[in-house]
């Protein structure tokens, strides 16, 4: 898991200004028609489909989603947990990825560079679930230090990647 996504970061994948101006678009809203992406970019539709198809194959284009508003669905906190480790085994990484990544709660997971290892986002109704969550965690693998951060209010939420 972890190979193949340094592997895909150190790829430069070959977009044109054409290419660009399509991941805006869908970045905005994914469910336009071709016919409409096309018109507003003033490509034919085959090209535009062609170019679409194109960058979903070279994994450009990862998957086209609904984007949820958490606090819709009750899942109104959102919390950063640092996390440092003393093991730094291939073993322990595995141990550990499997763990944060089968918690649903978890919605971003990085390896860090400096004091701390992992950093990880979760989104939780409050923290009594918060702490339903630290102790699936703590309970997966040793850990040297758990450190939850409570985001207070969200002020720039982005989904869109600057291309």
């Amino acid at each position: 898991m972890c190979d193949n996504i340094l592997s895909m970061a150190n790829e430069t994948k070959n977009i044109d200004e054409n290419d660009r101006n399509i991941l805006k678009q869908l970045q905005r809203d994914s469910s336009l028609s071709l016919e409409n992406l096309a018109a507003k970019l003033s490509l034919s539709t085959n090209a535009c489909w062609r170019r679409i198809k194109r960058m979903e194959a070279d994994g450009i284009i990862a998957r086209r989603v609904a984007i949820v508003d958490p606090e819709a669905v009750g899942l109104g906190m959102t919390v950063f947990v640092a996390v440092r480790t003393g093991d730094h085994s291939d073993a322990w990484l595995k141990k550990f990825a499997d763990a944060a990544s089968s918690i649903e709660e978890v919605v971003e997971f990085y390896r860090m560079a400096g004091e701390v290892d992992y950093l990880l986002k979760l989104l939780v109704r409050d923290v009594a679930d918060y702490d339903r969550v630290y102790k699936k965690l703590i309970k997966a693998v040793p850990l040297s230090d758990v450190s939850a951060s409570f985001a207070m209010e969200r002020i720039k939420y982005e989904t869109a990647v600057p291309v």
